[in-house]
């Protein structure tokens, strides 16, 4: 066998290792966490349902809330919250010049409510008075389907994911109706005006017959959805209603309006037969059924982080009843392609993202993880013995 040269030998050595990620609990102790989210720096903001914001600095979860707004928050009966309570957070583009951050949550009448808060001059602590509501949406007929996400698109523009308005079926059509703001994507202007404009390039915006807010349509309980940093794209995983469950991919370069299905279609099937029209309608991308007790998808985020090589572009979600993690891949013809990644045990309530690309999964019983591949080392961290 032919000896290596010093210089191959280094090459060889200088390749960079890993495997494929595993989770590495980061915090307990959290109470019903359901968001992750960063302000532009270090720390994480974990959303927890009853009603507050609470902050792990990188080391420990603090023990005084970021945001306590718990008196504001209906949160069900008998310590469970059901599907409503407080949902998620999304900071302001500008977070570090204006200190604005948006918060989506049920109110004491099961309305979803809309909210901007402010940091205090405590950095770690918002001021709870500067709470204003900007946008308020009536979701008194039942409890579930909710939706819960708030997402600032690259287009600085607030994204709200609402959910059909609940029970089974979407009963009232909310999904195909487009006067009504549930059972959408809907997309604001928070900065133009108070308490928010409607962005002129909306696709509704000229017809009298929709309201202008919304983004998207068709859709049953957009629980969590998330922009690919790198290019803009919307990933949007909407919950299913008995059968299969589904991930839409909306391109950075659309104009809107498209209409995912919710309540002709359940994924790419006919749910309601006497009514499946199909013709213009966005499939999904990714879609699974309910078997190996899959109940609930949990959208995750494009991965784009620099610590798991093997994942780098995949698109990371879960299911919710399960704790299956999948990695999805585009291949060459165009199809997305998921592999299992890991099976938790646990129920996986949200992903999150850092500041770099690096993603979190939240336990729903009061853990946070970070997803790590152990093995891998930069290659400049190498050294090679002469």
């Amino acid at each position: 066998m032919r000896s290596l040269t010093l210089a191959a030998l280094v090459a060889l050595l200088s390749i960079p290792t890993f495997a494929a990620p595993e989770l590495r609990l980061v915090a307990s102790g959290l109470q019903l966490p359901v968001a992750v989210a960063h302000a532009g720096d270090s720390r994480l903001f974990i959303t927890q349902q009853r009603g507050t914001i609470a902050i792990f600095d990188g080391v420990a979860i603090l023990p005084t809330p970021f945001l306590d707004i718990r008196p504001l928050v209906f949160c069900g009966t008998g310590g469970s919250c059901g599907e409503r309570g407080l949902l998620s957070v999304a900071f302001h583009p500008r977070y570090r010049e204006n200190g604005f951050f948006f918060v989506y949550y049920t109110d004491l009448t099961g309305d979803l409510v809309i909210a901007r808060y402010r940091v205090s001059t405590d950095p770690y602590r918002a001021d709870p008075a500067s709470g204003s509501i900007i946008l308020r949406i009536t979701h008194r007929r039942f409890g579930n389907h909710n939706g819960g996400q708030l997402q600032f698109g690259r287009d600085g523009y607030l994204y709200i994911g609402t959910g059909d308005g609940g029970s089974g079926g979407d009963p009232d059509n909310n999904g195909q109706t487009l006067t009504s703001l549930l059972g959408k994507m809907l997309r604001i202007d928070v900065d133009s005006s108070q308490p928010y404009a409607i962005p002129p390039s909306n696709p509704f915006v000229a017809r009298t017959d929709a309201r202008a807010e919304v983004w998207a349509y068709g859709l049953r309980n957009p629980w969590r959805f998330s922009f690919d940093r790198e290019n803009g794209d919307l990933w949007i995983a909407d919950v299913g209603q008995g059968d299969w469950e589904e991930v839409d991919l909306q391109a950075s370069t659309s104009i809107g309006g498209e209409n995912y299905g919710w309540r002709r279609l359940e994924g790419t099937h006919c749910y309601n037969s006497s009514s499946c029209q199909p013709a213009g309608t966005v499939f999904p991308v990714i879609e699974y059924d309910h078997s190996n007790r899959a109940c609930s998808v949990t959208g995750g985020y494009r991965y784009r982080g620099a610590r798991n090589p093997s994942i780098r572009g995949a698109y990371v979600y879960g299911d919710y009843c399960n704790g299956v993690i999948w990695a999805a891949e585009i291949q060459s013809d165009g199809r997305w392609i998921s592999r299992t990644l890991l099976s938790t045990g646990f129920q996986l309530s949200t992903f999150g993202e850092d500041f770099n690309g690096e993603l979190f999964v939240a336990n729903y019983s009061g853990s946070l993880h970070k997803l790590v591949d152990s093995s891998f080392v930069p290659a400049r961290r190498r050294a090679v013995r002469r």
